[in-house]
């Protein structure tokens, strides 16, 4: 673990801990806002739960990490990767004074950081806060991660009323709750525009063929419904041989062994590898259709106007289904052959469903959320042990 941090005595330190390659997307624009506060700066801390991934959204982002933990193991358990967050998280914690700590979503990484912070007794501020599917198992663990954080944090940044709406039902104090928007729109828009500057988006060819871009990794979908996806897909690309399907796969083992045997036989699939995250931008700005567990995913192709088949059984991201951008397509699969056959075919079909919508930001979440930080530690010591 690295542990020489970089340090400016006259600003208020905040720790953001990021773990996956989600976290790292959504808090690359926090991160920048507080290299920019006259006030606060970040410590960022990368827990390497997705190593490569995370290095590869700050690489992008030009941002690195000050600490790094690294607790990843191959085939990793979930009470094995808890227990190696928590030790090494909790020792920086009673060795480095911070005022805040930043975490985002509903990760292990972002649990396991709120809750250290807790046992030191550090305020904690939680990006993306207010998400429930209402099924404690789906998504798996991170509906009971979220719900967690709901009691541990001090300041709830709610992207949407409706995540706001939540937190209330649950008993959290309206005064802590700052309805700011998602920062994955933040990021968007950043990243888009470095794109556009470089003509990464116009510079790639379709040679007028249509893409159909993929992700699904989801620890409630690995076996029966994976491969139940991956026999849809199939289908789909065996009837439609004029578009080209794009399936960057998780680097998880459980993933691949189901993915790989099924769909690389097909010529106009390509499995890739984790793409980098402009990459994966320009992919899907250049989408005809998607397919996808992802809630970043959801939150992004609802931002452009891209039509999403959700490979779950329900969503905690109800805001894009109600703008028309989003169907629920679960994981059975004749179901979603027929939506995505329905799609690939029905110009009307795919018409109504390509419409961009801002439910879920205007780029300006992370300057909120840096905001409010600013204001509320105006007058707080460094806290110490």
């Amino acid at each position: 673990m690295n542990t020489k941090p970089r340090r400016n005595p006259s600003k208020k330190r905040i720790a953001v801990v990021v773990g996956t390659r989600p976290e790292a997307v959504k808090l690359a624009p926090v991160i920048r806002e507080l290299v920019r506060s006259k006030t606060l700066e970040p410590l960022t801390i990368n827990t390497c739960q997705h190593r490569q991934m995370v290095k590869q959204i700050f690489r992008d982002f030009e941002i690195r990490a000050d600490i790094e933990l690294n607790v990843m193991r191959p085939r990793q358990t979930l009470w094995g990767l808890t227990a190696r967050v928590s030790q090494t998280l909790g020792d920086f914690f009673q060795k480095e004074p911070v005022n805040a700590v930043l975490v985002q979503g509903d990760t292990t990484s972002a649990f396991v950081g709120g809750l250290c912070a807790f046992y030191h007794k550090i305020p904690v501020g939680h990006v993306e806060a207010g998400l429930r599917s209402g099924d404690m198992y789906s998504p798996f663990p991170e509906e009971l991660n979220r719900s967690m954080l709901g009691k541990l944090s001090r300041w709830h940044f709610a992207p949407t009323a409706h995540s706001r709406k939540l937190l209330l039902a649950e008993g959290v104090d309206g005064r802590r709750i700052h309805v700011c928007g998602n920062t994955v729109v933040d990021a968007l828009h950043w990243m888009i525009r470095r794109l556009r500057a470089k003509g990464a988006i116009a510079r790639r060819k379709t040679g007028g063929r249509r893409l159909v871009l993929i992700t699904c990794h989801r620890r409630e979908n690995l076996g029966e419904p994976m491969a139940a996806v991956s026999r849809a897909i199939a289908r789909l690309a065996a009837r439609h041989p004029d578009c080209d399907f794009v399936f960057p796969v998780h680097p998880n083992p459980a993933v691949r062994e189901v993915v790989e045997p099924v769909l690389r036989p097909l010529a106009n699939i390509r499995l890739a590898e984790p793409m980098d995250y402009d990459e994966f931008l320009a992919h899907l700005c250049r989408a005809h259709l998607v397919l996808s567990d992802s809630g970043g995913v959801q939150e992004e192709a609802t931002s452009l106007g891209k039509p999403v088949l959700l490979l779950r059984r329900e969503t905690e991201r109800p805001e894009g289904i109600q703008a028309g951008v989003v169907k629920m397509a679960g994981t059975d699969e004749g179901r979603i052959f027929r939506l995505g056959h329905g799609l690939l075919t029905s110009d009307t079909a795919w018409a109504e469903m390509a419409r961009g919508s801002k439910v879920f930001g205007d780029g300006k979440s992370a300057r909120r959320i840096v905001k409010i930080l600013e204001q509320s530690l105006q007058t707080e010591p460094a806290r110490r042990r």
